[in-house]
């Protein structure tokens, strides 16, 4: 018989013990089994003490009317209303403090991080006191502190006015506003439509840079687009320009838009906290660009603005953007210490809902996944713009 038409013995086969990739799945669905297991464990045995507490159990607690007043809410409430509906004006009361607060978080942080690496010894200095001062103090012991001082502000009679029709109070901060016209909301759309065709606008500057070399001037037009087709708008239906100024009457102000105490003290520490942690997020990401890039961009003759904005940043980018997610996140967290100062945000509702009703367990899971879903979205949209920015490497 030939060597090749040997038969060749078969290769013995592993048992799955000794096989890694099927020990691996074992232990992943065993693992998954033990949690599940805990899990059914620590409900089945919460259901039933509750249950032989007489304790009720569920969410049906969310139709019954609330009986309690909220001192601020953006959607109409009253005592008459459900805990649901409580529940949603402590879910928008967050999210305003948040939305604001990380807007204005950014720009102050930025600017102080800019500030920190000036060539002015004194203003980089300041901006250094700033930051290691505002980073070391706890924040709840701030938001006292900013809440105790609106608090000893003099009365409306008396009230600071630090820029026209603006009044600062004990009762808080009186600015104006518009009163509300129906074209208003047809420019939001025409301005949100422009920001859309700047960005083709942008693109295909930066297009046909690429293949021609030479750099369109594009900021007029781009103005124009954004804002042309809104004051149109506005000039045909007559411009309509209502503002709603604050007045002293009696013994409060009328009119404007009111800030109360506990908002405005609430606001304030957000933003200042939050900015000194941003401010090193901006310091760091700008001396992470090499400073060869800057000193070639200046021997090409670009201006010092072009060279932050055009070649600065978007390399710093790629290490700010990260570390201030995490910043945004502990910014919309953080709004839960507002039931220190008596802002009605979603935990101090959850914390009255609870204690009428007794039901902690479904309050806490509530909280739990309000905040779970706010920080999901918030890092799904920064993960998005990040991988927007980045450098594509050739």
């Amino acid at each position: 018989m030939s060597v090749g038409s040997e038969a060749r013995s078969p290769t013995p086969r592993l048992a799955f013990w000794y096989d890694r990739d099927k020990r691996a799945v074992i232990y992943q669905i065993a693992l998954v089994a033990a949690i599940a297991f805990v899990a059914w464990y620590l409900i089945s045995n919460t259901l039933a003490n509750m249950a032989s507490r007489n304790i009720a159990s569920g969410f049906s607690f969310l139709q019954r009317e609330s009986g309690f007043a909220i001192s601020e809410h953006v959607i109409d409430y009253s005592a008459a209303s459900s805990y649901g509906r409580a529940y949603l004006v402590g879910i928008l009361n967050t999210l305003k403090v948040s939305a604001v607060g990380i807007v204005l978080a950014t720009v102050l942080g930025t600017i102080i991080g800019l500030a920190r690496l000036s060539s002015n010894w004194l203003i980089a200095k300041l901006a250094s006191v700033y930051i290691e001062t505002v980073r070391n103090v706890p924040l709840l012991l701030q938001l006292f502190l900013w809440y105790g001082l609106i608090s000893g502000l003099p009365g409306p009679r008396q009230a600071l006015q630090p820029l026209p029709d603006v009044f600062l109070s004990n009762r808080g901060l009186k600015i104006p506003v518009l009163e509300w016209h129906p074209v208003y909301l047809i420019m939001l759309v025409l301005i949100l439509l422009g920001i859309g065709a700047t960005v083709g606008l942008s693109r295909w500057s930066r297009q046909r840079q690429a293949a021609t070399g030479k750099l369109a001037p594009i900021f007029w037009p781009a103005l124009g687009v954004l804002f042309g087709p809104a004051l149109a708008a506005f000039l045909i239906a007559g411009a309509p320009f209502d503002p709603s100024l604050p007045k002293l009457t009696g013994f409060n102000f009328l009119g404007g838009a009111d800030l109360s105490p506990e908002f405005f003290a609430l606001l304030f520490g957000l933003v200042t906290y939050t900015a000194a942690f941003i401010a090193e997020n901006v310091r760091a990401g700008i001396l992470s660009v090499a400073k060869g890039q800057t000193e070639a961009a200046l021997a090409l003759g670009l201006s010092k603005s072009r060279v932050m904005r055009m070649v600065v940043l978007p390399q710093a980018l790629r290490v700010i953007v990260p570390p201030t997610t995490s910043q945004y996140l502990n910014l919309t967290k953080n709004s839960s210490l507002a039931v220190g100062i008596g802002f009605p945000d979603l935990v101090s509702i959850a914390n009255t809902t609870m204690n009428q009703t007794g039901q902690a367990i479904e309050g806490i899971a509530l909280i739990m996944s309000i905040y779970l879903t706010l920080s999901l979205l918030i890092s799904l949209f920064m993960n998005w713009y990040n991988k927007h920015i980045a450098l594509v490497e050739r």
